[in-house]
């Protein structure tokens, strides 16, 4: 063979093998660039919400992304407040989280409602589990994760059960800690619909005032029975020592939730030594399926009490927007002549409630 020839099949060879070598390098770069680029991804999403930012393609997560505060609830709070530093406090977990669930008829209702859209400026939702948090920060501007690993409150808590019981009481002692920080407070269930402005029915002298589940007539008549699903709490030192002490009766009657041990509290003579002014609201105002506000032209919010079991929940409030949104189309005539009224409850029946439980014993379910 000339020398030419071993010449150019040596140099053939050499650039066939620095070929395959480039290749293998560039793999071996993107490769531990991927490495890299996840362990930042990790990183990043553990800090900070991914749904802030457009996905074109879609994520498949098997497990929950950790989610954190962004801000302290003192930034929040105060981000949110009405000028005189109220604001309107909600609870939310994943089960009444879901699209179509609790929390989304819970916000519709303020936008139907008669001077409540704007209400939703000074609503901050306190979520109990990282998928209730994540889905905050999809549907409202102001959350606050109240999430902890000794509490685990995602799945529909049952009445009465121990994570029931866990998530009212710790639910009493944030409303507290809001106390403590200035900030006076309606606090409102997520199932209680917002179909007009309450602050004008408030009493201006009251410091702790709370819906019902039956009115008897009077406004200071301890025989009422309250709801702990609705109140207006002004922030002062006869509230906070009210709170300090709604919450250390936990131990003086174990095994009762916030509202039965409020019931039993509300007779104390603790309550008239610290002066503080308790006031129960009326049901014409502030109905619920316990005893529903008969009168459209003065409901402010409607609660699904007295109602056992998510899907009777769900069918019922419902029926209440379409009672409402029906309400809002008539003329101003017929409105003053009160001719619609709520067609609920249904699902949420008396009947239904009796083969689970009382009605006192299922009212906040």
């Amino acid at each position: 063979m000339l020398p030419e020839s071993k010449n150019f099949h040596l140099r053939c060879a050499l650039a066939t093998a620095l070929f395959f070598a480039t290749v293998s390098l560039s793999c071996l770069i993107f490769f531990f660039r991927d490495i890299n680029s996840y362990r930042f991804l990790s990183d990043f999403s553990s800090s900070y919400t991914l749904s802030r930012f457009p996905s074109f393609f879609p994520l498949v997560i098997t497990d929950p992304v950790p989610i954190s505060n962004e801000y302290p609830l003192e930034k929040i709070l105060n981000e949110a407040a009405m000028e005189d530093r109220t604001v309107i406090l909600t609870t939310l977990n994943e089960a009444w989280a879901a699209p179509n669930s609790v929390i989304d008829l819970f916000l519709q209702s303020f936008r139907i409602g008669d001077r409540t859209r704007r209400l939703l400026n000074h609503l901050v939702i306190v979520a109990l589990d990282q998928k209730a948090f994540a889905r905050c920060q999809v549907i409202h501007t102001y959350c606050f994760s109240l999430a902890s690993e000794e509490a685990d409150f995602h799945e529909e808590a049952y009445f009465m059960t121990p994570s029931y019981l866990m998530m009212m009481w710790r639910r009493i002692d944030f409303l507290r800690s809001v106390l403590e920080m200035g900030y006076n407070f309606v606090f409102t269930d997520a199932d209680i619909m917002w179909f007009r402005d309450p602050f004008p029915r408030f009493h201006l002298d009251a410091d702790f005032q709370i819906a019902c589940d039956h009115f008897t007539g009077s406004f200071d008549d301890v025989q009422n029975r309250p709801n702990g699903g609705f109140n207006f709490v002004k922030s002062n030192n006869r509230s906070i020592e009210f709170y300090k002490f709604w919450y250390s009766s936990r131990e003086t009657y174990p095994g009762y939730h916030d509202q039965d041990v409020l019931n039993f509290i509300k007779v104390h003579p603790f309550i008239a030594d610290i002066g503080l002014k308790m006031i129960f609201l009326d049901t014409i105002n502030f109905g619920g399926l316990c005893e529903p506000s008969r009168d459209l032209n003065q409901v402010c919010t409607m609660h699904a009490n007295c109602c056992f079991g998510m899907d009777s929940k769900l069918h019922d409030l419902k029926i209440m927007l379409q009672d409402w949104k029906h309400y809002l189309s008539l003329p101003p005539s017929l409105k003053r002549l009160s001719v619609v009224s709520w067609r609920v409850p249904q699902k949420c029946s008396l009947d239904s409630l009796r083969q689970h439980g009382s009605p006192e014993q299922s009212v906040h379910d």
